[in-house]
């Protein structure tokens, strides 16, 4: 199939086939009077239009947009989401608002064990219609790639559950999902004063298991204070690279334990949160290259200070932005919201945040190279603004500036998924 984006009035991207670092997050190129042209999904021609339609016609066009003089900027790429789960937890929600301590909340059957009990009790069919419904608000918002992480079962059954529906839903999707087994979310209660045997039964039997049946790319371990140690977290990822997982880690959240340096050390991929991370851990994840997965709704949710996206730019860091989606601390998938906290509050360029949530969010799923910018090569994800610049995102704040998603050269019509 032939597709033609033309009448762009300002086509803004980063380029590259890896994560942009420091400086570099602040580089776009951006085009005026530009078009896009795209062959079986993958684009072949980016420039000016004059230049692009003559050597593409839109005669020859299987099927064409008019972008009427409007922004186009790369699909967004949400690395981080545990969007599917059971149950909601809106009364907790507004208790801690008021200062409701959390182990209060515990005690009340809240925190992330009551969305364990209501996950490991909602039918499959049920998680998959879910599922599809939050991939739809999040496409309607322009993200194109996603990730999803399990978590919500700790348990063998419901574990393979939520990823054998992630894996459907990455199959019959438009979207592209990255998968995430995040078993090691926190110790479930049937193994309270047991972390240790818990960690055996992780890496003993649940990654061997989902590596065989290929139902996750990545592992992911809650490194944190009273959930799993340094110790514990080494084993594990330790244990899933061996397998051929790729690597993620919540790092350094709340406390700062040296979950950074850990994910330099090891080579993950990514480390997410790190609302807390020392000045070690920013030039530990810079040296290794590891992408620094910032999450400002979670912290705005939370009433939080924000993680250190300055510093971390100016350290040398790759920084990525994702939702963390989840019925918990963060039960928002804003894009708007995200960008606007990220530009206002983490006092990021514009630029930088549209690199932070395209090239760099590909980048923290290990597919800098397919997709995140628009380029000659990669897929061509594209976002129609309704307005004439990218610098609209912020600008009109809050508010869902996508008009048009374009998937894979498909153009997408009522959030279709």
């Amino acid at each position: 199939m032939k597709t033609m984006v033309y009448n762009i009035g300002q086509l803004a991207t980063p380029l590259g086939t890896s994560a942009r670092r420091g400086k570099e997050m602040g580089e776009l190129r951006v085009l005026s009077n530009a078009a896009v042209y795209a062959e079986d999904g993958i684009i072949r021609a980016v420039g000016s239009q004059e230049e692009v339609l003559r050597e593409h016609p839109l005669t020859e066009m299987d099927c064409c947009m008019d972008a009427g003089q409007k922004a186009v900027i790369p699909g967004f790429v949400d690395s981080h989401t545990h969007f599917l789960f059971g149950g909601y937890r809106e009364q907790e929600f507004l208790d801690r608002i008021v200062g409701t301590p959390y182990l209060e909340l515990l005690r009340r059957g809240g925190g992330i064990q009551a969305t364990v009990s209501a996950t490991r009790e909602i039918s499959r069919e049920e998680m998959k219609r879910l599922g599809k419904q939050r991939m739809r608000e999040m496409l309607a918002q322009g993200v194109t790639t996603m990730e999803g992480k399990s978590g919500y079962g700790l348990d063998e059954a419901c574990e393979l559950k939520m990823l054998s529906v992630m894996q459907e839903l990455k199959q019959e999707s438009c979207m592209d999902l990255a998968v995430t087994y995040l078993g090691a979310h926190a110790v479930p209660l049937e193994y309270t004063g047991r972390s240790k045997e818990y960690v055996r039964f992780l890496t003993e039997r649940m990654l061997p298991m989902i590596r065989k049946q290929n139902l996750a790319e990545f592992c992911d371990v809650f490194c944190e204070d009273g959930v799993f140690d340094i110790e514990e977290t080494r084993t594990i990822l330790q244990a899933a690279k061996r397998l051929g997982f790729a690597l993620k880690l919540h790092a350094d959240e709340i406390e700062c334990l040296g979950g950074a340096e850990l994910a330099a050390e090891l080579g993950a991929t990514s480390a997410d949160h790190l609302l807390a991370i020392s000045d070690n851990g920013i030039a530990a994840l810079a040296e290794k290259h590891v992408v620094a997965t910032l999450l400002p709704n979670t912290a705005f949710c939370l009433a939080k200070p924000y993680a250190p996206a300055r510093k971390l730019i100016d350290g040398g860091a790759a920084v990525a932005l994702a939702s963390d989606y989840n019925p918990g601390s963060c039960f928002s998938n804003s894009i708007p919201l995200m960008l606007a906290l990220a530009v206002i509050h983490m006092h990021m360029s514009m630029e930088e945040a549209l690199t932070a949530l395209t090239l760099n969010g590909a980048a923290a799923l290990g597919h800098a190279d397919t997709i995140g910018s628009i380029e000659v090569g990669k897929k061509a994800d594209l976002l129609i603004l309704r307005y004439p610049s990218y610098q609209f995102l912020v600008y009109h704040t809050g508010v869902n500036q996508v008009e048009h998603v374009i998937k894979a050269g498909r153009i997408l019509e009522g959030g279709k998924i």
